[in-house]
Parts: structure tokens; C-alpha cells; sequence
């Protein structure tokens, strides 16, 4: 059995709401002759006539009465469908969002977004999952709505992106360390214990090319997955962190920190997302909302 052609259903809704092949015709800009080929494969297709002769004019069916409502309905929701979504209404939002970002992004930045999300649109809970790789998969499995980060190789092509801000790397240490006291060049940075941040073993960075340049090495003492333990450690011990400045501005409070004195490359955090959400209302709304945190959110400047 062959399938329907949709199509008629917006010639059947015209010539039941019109009651009239030639007004049906004008309706859907269509020539009488064109209308009154529709109306027969319509016939067809229903099994009944639809439309039959009285006097000088056509009256529907019961058939036809019977199908007016439920074609109109129809009609309607198809063209919703195919409408742009309307205007969003936040006050009604209700919806969770699963955003992937680092330990680091959300103690910095999710303070001020749950609390701006709260006020827009109270309906929506926002729940953050760990990101241990760049992996995009569960963006395009649709398990994570959103993702920020430092875009790496594993990024699949069809991901969006859109940057949020700059960001560059400062040594931290504990109040008092020996490094807070006089002036910081390569050769005392790279004397002191270094915390590496990495979540594969050990491989030379931009930091390290940077002292053999100089002629200098630094000494890992400790690695860890993440810039929250670094600095929890820097916190407790000589030990020397090496983080990026915004994405750590809250983390760093009561420790003191200073420039590099190495040249090394800024980074670009960015959020990323799949799209099939690039059109979504309140997805653009979520988006829009991480973006104008980040802004807004001042970076804790080196102490020195």
C-alpha cells in the first residue's frame, strides 16, 4: 500500500473550509482546473466524494464535516512545526541543562551563572559533569548540552565553537614563600618544586621549552589531574603552581601570585556545543547566559 502524499492536506483543509472549489483555488493560488484535479485525487484517497452538487453550489459530506476539525488541527500543527519556535518565555522554562566543563570552571564561574540562571529562568537547573578528555562524543549523543574548554584535536568537525576569553598562565605559591619576597627570574622559578597539571604522564609544555631555551629545568615534584589540587597543595607546601589566571581567580585568594618570567602562548577558553541546538531558543538562551558570566567575571591580577 503506497503512502499518502501530505500534501493534500492543506488542499483538503481549503476546500472543506471553503465550500468551494474555485475559493479554495484562490486560497491556494491555484487554477480551478488544478483545484478540481486535487479534489479528485482526494476523493480517491478518502473513499468518499467530499464535496457533492446542490442546486448551483457543493455541500460536504458527513464525511467531510466530520474530517473539517480534525484536518484544520492538523494543518495547524504541521505549520507550527515548521515555524520558527516563538519568542521564549524564561518565567515558564522548565528544562535541566548538563553542562561539561572543568573543576576549575565551575568553582570560578559557576557561582555567578547558577545565580543568573536562577534569575531569568527559575524553572532551569543546571547540572555540571566532570570533563576528563576533549572527546566530543557525548555532545553528538546529545548527554551533554554544552562543553567548555581549550579546543584540542579530538573535537569532532561538525561541533560549534564560540570563544569566551583569553586566558594566560601565573606562577602561585603560599604567603611568605621565598619567591613572594624578591624578584622573580627564570632561574629562581625553575630552581623551586614544580606541581604539573596533567592528566597523562609527564611531557614537555610550552613552560618547559621555554627554560631550555634559557638553559634552565624545572624539578616536578608532584602531579596532579586538575587546578584545584594544585593549588590546594601550593597552599600547604613550597611547592609552585603554574595555572591559568581567570580560570582560577576564585581558587587563588589568599596566595600569592605573579606573572611568568617566561614568554609563553595564552590559551583560548571556548564553549562548544552540537548543531542540533544551534537553533534551540533556550540553548541559545543557556549560551548566551555562560558567555556574559565569563565576561563580566574579573580576573584576581598577580600579587606582585
Amino acid at each position: 500500500m503506497s503512502r499518502p502524499d501530505l500534501n493534500l492536506l492543506v488542499t483538503l483543509d481549503a476546500l472543506l473550509a471553503e465550500g468551494s472549489v474555485v475559493r479554495a483555488a484562490r486560497r491556494l493560488r491555484l487554477s480551478p482546473s488544478a483545484m478540481s484535479r486535487q479534489l479528485a485525487r482526494l476523493r480517491d484517497a478518502t473513499g468518499d466524494p467530499l464535496l457533492v452538487r446542490a442546486g448551483r453550489g457543493l455541500v460536504l459530506t458527513p464525511r467531510a464535516l466530520e474530517l473539517r476539525e480534525r484536518v484544520g488541527r492538523l494543518v495547524e500543527e504541521v505549520e507550527a512545526v515548521l515555524r520558527p519556535a516563538d519568542r521564549l518565555d524564561l518565567g515558564q522554562l522548565v528544562r535541566s541543562f548538563t553542562l561539561r566543563t572543568s573543576d576549575g570552571f565551575v568553582e570560578n564561574f559557576g557561582p555567578a551563572l547558577i545565580a543568573k540562571v536562577a534569575a531569568e529562568a527559575p524553572g532551569v537547573r543546571l547540572r555540571f559533569v566532570p570533563k576528563l578528555d576533549k572527546d566530543s562524543t557525548l555532545l553528538r549523543e546529545g548527554s551533554v548540552d554544552l562543553e567548555t574548554g581549550v579546543l584540542g584535536r579530538n573535537q569532532g568537525p561538525e561541533v560549534r565553537t564560540q570563544a569566551l576569553f583569553r586566558d594566560r598562565f601565573v606562577g602561585v605559591v603560599r604567603v611568605g614563600h621565598g619567591l613572594s619576597q624578591e624578584e622573580i627570574t627564570p632561574a629562581r622559578y625553575a630552581g623551586g618544586q614544580h606541581i604539573l597539571v596533567a592528566r597523562h604522564r609527564f611531557e614537555k609544555g610550552p613552560i618547559d621549552d621555554a627554560l631550555e631555551a634559557l638553559g634552565l629545568e624545572r624539578e616536578i615534584a608532584a602531579t596532579v589531574g586538575g587546578f584545584s589540587p594544585a593549588l590546594a597543595l601550593a597552599r600547604s607546601s613550597d611547592m609552585i603552581a603554574t595555572v591559568p589566571e581567570r580560570h582560577t581567580g576564585n581558587l587563588r585568594a589568599r596566595l600569592f601570585s605573579f606573572s611568568l618570567p617566561v614568554a609563553i602562548p595564552e590559551i583560548t577558553v571556548s564553549m562548544l556545543w552540537h548543531p542540533r541546538l544551534d537553533a534551540d531558543p533556550a540553548h541559545r538562551w543557556l549560551r548566551e547566559c555562560v558567555r556574559a558570566t565569563c565576561v563580566r567575571a574579573p580576573a584576581r591580577r598577580p600579587s606582585e
